[in-house]
Formats: C-alpha cells, structure tokens, sequence
C-alpha cells in the first residue's frame, strides 16, 4: 500500500511542510540543506516500523542519530519550548509522532496510529549514499553488539541483501527486470557473508569492483531475492553517485519498470542527465512527481511539485547547467573577435 502524504511540523529543516505523494516515482531536488534526504528517512522510517512493529520514535533516532540519541534535538531550533510532528499516510491509516525539543527518550514522544499502521506491513528499502556490499563481512554483528555510530539505513541495507533468494522459477517479471542489469556483467554471490561478482573469470570481491558497478548489483540483488516486488517501497540517496553517465539510462529505466509493476519508489538527485534520462525515457501512463524543494524569502523550506519536467520551478540544477552553457557560449563569442 503506496504512501499517500507526509506531513512535518518543526523537525529538523522544516517549519511546516505537508507533502502530497505519487503512488509511482517520487524525485526530489534541490539546493544542499532544503532535506531532500530528511524526507526520505522519515517516510523509510514509517514503512520499516509496518513491518517490525519497532516503535516509529525510536525508529526515527536510529535513521538521524541525534547527539546522545535524544529525539528532541530532531526539533527545529528556535531558542525556546516547542514541539515537533511528523505524520505519514497511505489511504485511511496515518502514523504520528510528536515530541517537544526538551524530549531525551524516543519511549516519550507520544505516538498515535501504530497498531492500525503495524497491522498491514510494508516491504522497504533505502539504498543510502554510501555503498554497504563491501563492508559487510561482520558488520551486522559489530552493529547489533556495539554502540557504533552508523546510521540505521546502513545495518537495514545489508538485512535486505542477505535475505535468500525466492523459490522457484523466475517470473516473467522479474526475469525482464534482471535483463536490464546486464550492465552488471554477472551475477551476484554471497559467501560467508560476503558478496561477489560471478562472470566468466570467476568470482571477483566486491572489494575489487568500481563503486557504481557495486550499485548495479545491488540492484540486481534486491530485484532477484523479492524485496523490490509490487507493492514494496524503495528509496534511494543520490543513485548517480559514483555511477558512470552512461549507466544512467539503465539505472532510470529500471526504475520505471519496477514503478510499472506497483513498487513506489523516492530518490534524491542533483544530477541533471539522472532527471533528463527520466523525463526522456517515462511513458504517459508512468507516475512521476517532482518534489522541488527551495527556501523562500524568509528563510523556510517550501516545496513546488509538477508531474512535468519542463515545469519544475525552481530547478537549481537545470539553472547550473544553463549558466555553464551561457559562459560557454560567451567564451566561444569573445575568441572569435
């Protein structure tokens, strides 16, 4: 069941913000600072606690990791006693939480919704900046025992990647969804908590892989174990990163086929070719919604959608490369004199 609304009240960045979500492909942009990545945690957080039925406030200090793990420093500052919200929908159910800023421990914020959220699951996963595959030998049982000071993002990623394969024969699906991944040249193993690269020449260490390729196998990984599937939700941290520009039109067209097949999906961009490979490559009938998020006059993060491209407004990163092309041009003007 696809998200449907978030909504914040003084947390973190955000004065206020109330969010309408597409059931399809959600992409957010912006200048650094505006919480593209804030956003996305929050929504993660609500799907995971669907499914573990952790509390959502605690769920909340795991994903932001606030000094000494006191929830309260999750309220946007002002200097003075106030309190925050954060509020996710789907359909009839919403899950709230809200705390003030003098609030320590995640077990005193007061939440409302959790048994009727808990009780249909949601399938998620959020594939954070930073490629995981690499460092997971002993990681989730350094994580479980030891207070490190990893974000939970980083833990939950590996749980999806080890979780076996499904049973039987492929679907058609999914078998149409692997295809695409061929640029990951083989197939992903998993030895003694440790992932590798099947092809021809043999198994080689993700260790030893280019940071983007580790990406498409991960992709590859989640596809073919089941945990992005109909009705599953994905996010993504900045899917670029790392990721060679040709690569971008395989990465963006699985992700509009996987939107086909009813999994929801949000990711943060600051690239360029990412949104124009989007924008080129949907099919009318595709859901997508740009999330443009900006700073007024005042100071406040407000946010623009369209369900166009050519319509963002404002579009930092369209305004970047039309001030590269202008100097271009006026450099090429003034060496012709």
């Amino acid at each position: 069941m696809a998200l449907t609304r978030v909504k914040l009240e003084r947390f973190t960045a955000f004065d206020s913000l109330d969010l309408e979500l597409s059931p399809g492909i959600n992409v957010f942009i912006g200048a650094n600072g505006t919480g593209k990545t804030h956003l996305m945690k929050v929504c993660y957080a609500a799907c995971d606690v669907s499914k573990t039925g952790a509390s959502f406030s605690e769920k909340l200090v795991e994903v932001f990791l606030p000094s000494n793990r006191r929830l309260g420093r999750l309220v946007k500052r002002r200097g003075k006693s106030v309190r925050g919200a954060v509020e996710i929908s789907r359909k009839d159910q919403s899950l709230r939480t809200s705390f003030s800023n003098h609030t320590k421990l995640a077990r005193s914020a007061q939440v409302t919704g959790a048994a009727k959220w808990a009780a249909s699951s949601i399938e998620s996963v959020y594939i954070p900046v930073k490629e995981m595959l690499s460092n997971a030998p002993g990681f989730r049982s350094l994580y479980s025992q030891r207070e490190i000071h990893f974000e939970a993002v980083y833990a939950d990623i590996l749980q999806r990647a080890y979780k076996p394969l499904l049973r039987g024969p492929v679907d058609q699906t999914r078998k149409r969804l692997l295809d695409m991944q061929k640029a990951v040249e083989g197939k992903v193993s998993l030895q003694n908590e440790e992932f590798f690269l099947r092809n021809r020449q043999g198994n080689l260490e993700f260790t030893l892989l280019a940071e983007g390729m580790r990406k498409l196998g991960l992709l590859w990984l989640l596809i073919q174990n089941g945990t992005l599937s109909g009705g599953s939700v994905m996010f993504w941290d900045e899917p670029e990163t790392n990721l060679n520009p040709k690569l971008f039109g395989t990465v963006m067209e699985t992700l509009l086929e996987l939107q086909r097949i009813g999994v929801q999906i949000f990711f943060a961009t600051h690239d360029y070719v990412i949104l124009k490979e989007l924008d080129l490559r949907r099919k009318p009938a595709d859901e997508v919604a740009f999330h443009s998020l900006y700073r007024s006059t005042d100071g406040k993060i407000e946010c623009d959608t369209v369900d166009n491209y050519l319509d963002i407004h404002p579009n930092a990163i369209a305004d970047a490369f039309d001030s590269l092309y202008d100097r271009e041009v006026k450099r090429s003007i003034q060496g012709m004199r």
